[in-house]
């Protein structure tokens, strides 16, 4: 049951893989950068295929700094990570990769980050979330303002009553020892 469970999940990874889009460029060929349109503050992948040194570096307006990129385990490809601006405006920023002495261009194409929820889609019936808004814009009364002097009192009651408990247990203990 358990290598069913490996062999599905494996599977889907490899599909998954397979069917994430890539952009490739014409005039740059053999550099692709996953995802293809990228939301700003979104991490990248590139991927330089064709390039016999063992080290190559790629730079763009659109990266947060220069990527370093170094080869894998395959001949001739060469990775690397970068982080796209989080304050960058949409449209299409040219990558360039510098291996050796050849630089190859690539353009990539900035997509809009996804808006965020004014409030959750599905929110899970815990209790407080619901309670904070309304107790929040509440008038002051007694139940807001924290204990009164009753719930005070009956609190000191009960620790004295503890500390009482845990020294006579305790002075219990130290006549058995001796």
């Amino acid at each position: 049951m358990g290598s069913m469970k490996v062999t599905l999940c494996a599977g889907a990874a490899v599909l998954f893989t397979a069917l994430t889009p890539a952009a490739n460029a014409a005039d740059g060929g053999g550099i692709s950068v996953n995802p293809a349109s990228p939301a700003p503050g979104a991490e990248v992948a590139l991927r330089v295929t064709g390039c016999a040194e063992r080290t190559a570096s790629a730079v763009s307006a659109a990266f947060v700094s220069e990527v370093r990129l170094s080869v894998t385990g395959e001949e001739n490809t060469l990775v690397g990570e970068s982080r796209i601006r989080s304050s960058l405006e949409v449209g299409t920023y040219e990558v360039m990769v510098i291996c050796g002495e050849a630089k190859r261009t690539v353009s990539l194409p900035v997509g809009q980050a996804p808006s965020a929820h004014a409030s959750p889609v599905a929110p899970v019936k815990a209790g407080g979330g619901g309670a904070a808004a309304h107790l929040s814009t509440a008038d002051d009364d007694a139940g807001t303002t924290g204990p009164g002097t009753a719930q005070t009192v009956t609190g000191l009651v009960l620790a004295g009553v503890a500390a009482t408990a845990v020294a006579l247990r305790s002075a219990r203990r130290s006549r058995r020892t001796d």
